[in-house]
């Protein structure tokens, strides 16, 4: 792999950092299978690429973004908490009604930034740093930004109340948790992120599309589950520093896939979906072989 393919690895890995947190607050936190998150990253992008060509900030419009994504995730949450619809259709109702908001916010499949000011303009000039580095820095900082402010929020009380509703609802509730207010949120708070991602991801590729969002729930799987498997999910923090570190992982094994030649044979865009399966049964199947080898060698 070349050091350009590898920035650029970088580069993505952060860029859909924001997203992959989001789904694991979903999926391991709150124990919630949420797909909306296919629909809520292509709305930031479309959010953001709109507020920009009407001539907003390119920060505020990142800002428009998550509060969109929020929105979205709250609709999910109340189709589940209060209408009682199972949390799997209740997620994919509100990702297919995104896909016709989606449309209907850019008036159009696809929308173009070029010349348009993005927030890695703004930090390439800030920085100093060549392009190509700039973008991966500044992903980077916003990625770990976030953590942090993640972590300490799920150490408030508040926070606590969410981890528990994930954990034991029926406990929380006989503490006096209002646990549809707590998953609402929760759900709105995830999809957030993974909409603040697409719009980072839309300024990063100077366009939005309406079909962006297709398998980002996959890869925000396939990068939460490499991430535990590598580095560990003993803390609440070091679970969210390893689903970050984990979806630089699975950028870089897909640009390493890419690069793969074998003869004749090549790797091509097409075969991703193919690649993420593969890894995320191997994710899956390591940590269960290491355990028979470290049994088999304790005997």
């Amino acid at each position: 792999m070349t050091l350009y393919a590898f920035f650029g690895a970088l580069e993505q890995g952060f860029a859909y950092g924001l997203m992959v947190i989001g789904v694991y607050l979903t999926f391991r936190v709150l124990d919630f299978p949420d797909l909306t998150v296919d629909g809520s990253l292509p709305l930031g992008a479309a959010v953001s690429a709109v507020a920009i060509t009407a001539g907003y900030s390119p920060l505020v419009a990142v800002f428009m973004a998550c509060g969109a994504g929020f929105a979205a995730g709250m609709v999910t949450g109340i189709l589940n908490t209060k209408f009682k619809i199972l949390h799997l259709l209740a997620s994919i109702l509100t990702m297919i009604a995104l896909y016709s908001i989606n449309l209907r916010i850019m008036g159009r499949p696809n929308m173009a930034l070029l010349g348009q000011e993005t927030v890695v303009d703004w930090f390439t000039r800030f920085s100093g740093l060549l392009p190509q580095h700039a973008s991966p820095v500044l992903f980077a900082i916003i990625c770990f930004l976030a953590v942090g402010v993640l972590i300490w929020f799920l150490h408030t009380e508040l926070g606590l109340a969410f981890l528990a509703t994930g954990d034991n609802m029926q406990m929380i509730t006989s503490q006096g948790v209002n646990t549809d207010s707590v998953i609402i949120f929760g759900v709105g708070l995830s999809n957030a992120l993974v909409a603040t991602s697409g719009a980072l991801v839309a300024q990063n590729q100077g366009a939005a599309d309406v079909n962006m969002g297709v398998g980002t729930i996959i890869a925000g799987l396939a990068s939460v589950i490499i991430g535990e498997t590598v580095f560990g999910d003993k803390t609440i923090g070091r679970a969210l520093i390893a689903a970050l570190l984990g979806s630089v992982l699975y950028r870089i094994a897909i640009a390493l896939a890419l690069g793969l030649k074998l003869g004749s044979f090549a790797i091509t865009p097409s075969d991703l979906n193919l690649i993420t399966a593969i890894l995320v049964v191997f994710a899956l199947v390591m940590p269960k072989m290491k355990r028979k080898f470290l049994a088999g060698r304790s005997k």
